[in-house]
């Protein structure tokens, strides 16, 4: 339902346009250091206000409300809160009599007989995902004991790669001091001209498929890939806690995924075993390629586990849609207002690198 994990456990609550929402944290290990500020740098990465995000503007101030004394987690439940305070919940009184489309606006509605929260998606928003990096941040300061670090990044936006895209930007800041001014690229950013050295930020990056779509009323998907390196043997276990099962489970659990893979992933089923198979060149069990994602029988094998995952593009859209009006008995015409991404999944690493700390500090019980 609302709670993850076993050993190191979260749940979480509250609705988008509601008072608040927040998690409870339960089997942080007694001593951990832990403060406000570690949630800082996480729940900036995943803010609102940037291009092609929601104009929604929250202050996203953790307040830790049990469990922390002195600064160190004391071995009991720890409780993190989030005041809702940019909220308007008159934006979605519609969509009771009209359930948005690609939304969970009708299936809550018949499941729980219409008690269900319809502002802002209510429990099902992506808003939630705040106090998931929260517990991610203190899962991820547990993991750095064991040196396991967890990185993500897009990959992809609206069919255009990562790579694609630098190179459009490199060619557009390479030109003339007037044509690099008028791409409104700072000169900082381009680095040496080598695109792998070049630091832009992912809205500049896809500025013209952001751009294009926001003109169009329209929203885009996008594909993270997440790394976690220095990850030890073993973590995991057969079948339905396989490392790839619990992964699967919990980063699904993110509002908008529609898929993931490990290692080779899908492009495995047109390789042959030869092609696919990692062979084994050092006794600590690293590998010459990692087709498997660091992940073999369910376990990790000591190589970087690997995966990426896929976000639609999201639902609310300002472009006008067909959908059923249960108050006429007909389908009309929708058109969504209110405050909405162009594409989600720039807010999205953060939040896949949460899930995946929150499975392994489960996991990581196991070595302490």
């Amino acid at each position: 339902m609302n709670t993850f994990g076993r050993n190191f456990r979260i749940s979480i609550f509250g609705e988008s346009h509601g008072t608040g929402i927040g998690v409870v944290l339960d089997g942080v290990p007694a001593g951990l250091e832990l403060s406000e500020k570690d949630f800082e740098s996480d729940i900036l990465r995943r803010q609102s206000g940037k291009r092609g995000t929601s104009s929604r503007h929250e202050s996203d101030r953790p307040q830790i409300i049990s469990g922390v004394f002195a600064g160190h987690a004391t071995g009991a439940p720890i409780a993190v809160f989030f005041l809702n305070e940019d909220v308007k919940p008159a934006d979605y009184k519609l969509f009771k009599e009209i359930p948005r489309p690609g939304h969970a606006d009708f299936a809550a509605g018949v499941k729980w007989h219409d008690f269900n929260d319809i502002r802002g998606g209510g429990h099902f928003s992506g808003r939630l995902t705040l106090p998931i990096v929260a517990a991610g941040a203190a899962a991820k300061k547990i993991l750095a004991g064991y040196g396991i670090a967890i990185t993500a990044s897009l990959t992809e936006i609206g069919g255009v790669l990562r790579s694609e895209a630098l190179a459009r930007a490199v060619r557009k800041a390479g030109g003339s001091p007037r044509e690099k001014h008028l791409s409104g690229i700072p000169d900082e950013n381009i680095g040496s001209g080598n695109p792998e050295q070049c630091h832009f930020s992912d809205a500049e990056l896809w500025k013209p498929e952001l751009d294009a779509a926001e003109t169009e009323g329209d929203s885009l998907g996008g594909v993270a890939e997440c790394v976690v390196a220095n990850v030890p043997v073993g973590l995991g276990e057969p079948f339905f806690d396989s490392v790839e099962s619990l992964v699967s489970h919990a980063v699904f659990s993110i509002p908008g995924v529609r898929g993931i893979e490990f290692g080779d992933g899908f492009a495995s089923a047109r390789m042959k075993g030869s092609e696919h198979n990692d062979p084994i060149i050092s006794f600590d069990g690293k590998t010459s390629r990692n087709g498997a994602g660091g992940i073999n029988g369910g376990l990790t094998n000591g190589n970087p586990v690997v995966f990426r995952v896929a976000f639609k593009p999201a639902s609310s859209i300002s472009g006008l849609q067909r959908t059923y009006n249960f108050t006429r008995g007909e389908v009309s015409d929708l058109k969504i207002s209110g405050r909405h991404d162009t594409c989600f999944a720039l807010r999205a690493p953060v939040v896949v690198e949460a899930m995946t700390a929150i499975v392994l500090a489960d996991l990581a019980a196991s070595l302490r």
